[in-house]
C-alpha cells in the first residue's frame, strides 16, 4: 500500500516539533513519505536522521506547493483522504479506502492541517475523515488513521538497513547496535 503525507499549514516556530512529530508517525506507522507544504530544512534533516539511523526507505520533500500536489495526486490515479474534525466518521469510511488502496493498488495521499484548512481542500478529498468529532491533536489522528487503513500490519513491520533496532520486551530496554555490512 503506497502511502504519502501532506502537511498544511505548518508555521515555522510555533508547529516545528508537531510537523517532526507528524513525520516520525508517518514514516514508523507505514508511510513511504512527507511532503511538507512549508520550507523548513531542520524538520526535513531530523526526519531524515531518524529514517537513516532507524532504517526503512522514508522520504521528505519540503516547500511543495499544496493545490499542484493534490491535483497531480489524483491526476495520477491516487486518492486523497483529509483528516479533520469535520468528515465522516472514520468508521464509515474506511473499509471504502481500504479498497480503494488495496483492490486498485491506489496510492493514498494523507491531508493533515495545522492552521486553518482552505475549504479547496475540502472540496477536492475523496474522503474527508473525521477521527471522532471533538478537538485532538493533528499526530494523533494521523496515527488511529494509519492504523485502521492497514489493519495494525504496520506495527510489525521491519526496517531495513536500520543502523538501531528495538528488541521488544515486557521489562528494560534493549537497543541492538548493527555493524556496518
Amino acid at each position: 500500500m503506497e502511502i504519502v503525507v501532506l502537511r498544511l499549514g505548518h508555521r515555522l516556530e510555533r508547529d516545528k516539533r508537531v510537523t517532526t512529530h507528524i513525520g516520525l508517525v508517518s514514516r514508523a506507522l507505514g508511510a513511504q513519505g512527507l511532503l511538507l507544504a512549508a520550507e523548513d530544512k531542520g524538520v526535513e534533516r531530523s526526519i531524515t536522521r531518524v529514517a537513516k539511523r532507524w532504517g526503512g526507505e522514508f522520504f521528505v520533500k519540503t516547500g511543495v506547493r499544496w493545490r499542484d500536489e493534490l491535483r497531480n495526486w489524483q491526476k495520477a490515479g491516487g486518492k486523497v483522504c483529509h483528516l479533520t474534525m469535520y468528515g465522516a466518521n472514520l468508521h464509515e469510511v474506511i473499509d471504502e479506502i481500504r479498497e480503494a488502496a488495496e483492490d486498485v493498488r491506489t496510492p493514498i495521499l494523507v491531508v493533515v492541517g495545522a492552521e486553518k484548512v482552505p475549504f479547496e481542500v475540502y472540496e477536492t478529498a475523496d474522503w474527508n475523515i473525521a477521527i471522532g468529532n471533538q478537538p485532538h491533536s493533528e499526530i494523533a489522528a494521523l496515527a488511529i488513521f494509519l492504523d485502521h487503513l492497514q489493519r495494525g500490519q504496520e506495527l510489525t513491520a521491519r526496517f531495513e538497513h536500520a543502523e538501531l533496532e528495538i528488541v521488544p520486551s515486557r521489562r528494560g530496554k534493549e537497543v541492538v547496535v548493527k555493524e556496518e555490512e
